[in-house]
């Protein structure tokens, strides 16, 4: 039996690309969960800062200084917006990369699973002849016991 099958340069290959899908999925897993991270942020911060304009309205707050919150509120929200989208995009990007990844994966098991198979195949036929040599030594050896000895 053979050391590498042909098939194991095809397997390789694919290990090779599934471990790179798979560190790619990584480094895309932590680019979602520090964009997720950066919105729960703004939002915290958004929270924050809508509770102390609401304490500072209760104890009377002069029209500048209101509207300046207000407009720091709507520069928040579109950062929360834009965040938004950051991280649905993370999420899309994410998906795309767990596909990628189990594609990679299936192929790789494909693989392993026909050079098992070969595997499995060489070693019955390795089987099967060592079978028939063992037998053939038994029938010569049968057979010349059995044939009278030339004097």
């Amino acid at each position: 039996m053979p050391n590498k099958l042909p098939l194991d340069t095809l397997t390789d290959l694919a290990r090779a690309k599934t471990d790179d899908a798979a560190r790619q999925l990584g480094v895309l897993q932590n680019a979602q969960v520090s964009a997720r991270e950066k919105l729960d942020l703004l939002l915290q911060y958004r929270q924050d800062y809508s509770e102390q304009l609401q304490i500072l309205m209760q104890n009377g707050l002069p029209s500048a200084q209101w509207h300046n919150y207000r407009n720091f509120l709507a520069t928040l929200d579109g950062a929360i917006q834009q965040q938004q989208a950051i991280v649905a995009q993370a999420a899309s990007r994410l998906d795309l990369g767990r596909s990628e990844w189990q594609h990679h994966k299936r192929r790789l098991n494909s693989f392993d699973a026909l050079a098992e198979r070969l595997r499995r195949q060489e070693l019955a036929a390795g089987a099967r002849r060592e079978q028939r040599d063992s037998d053939e030594r038994a029938a010569r050896k049968f057979f010349d016991r059995a044939s009278p000895s030339t004097p």
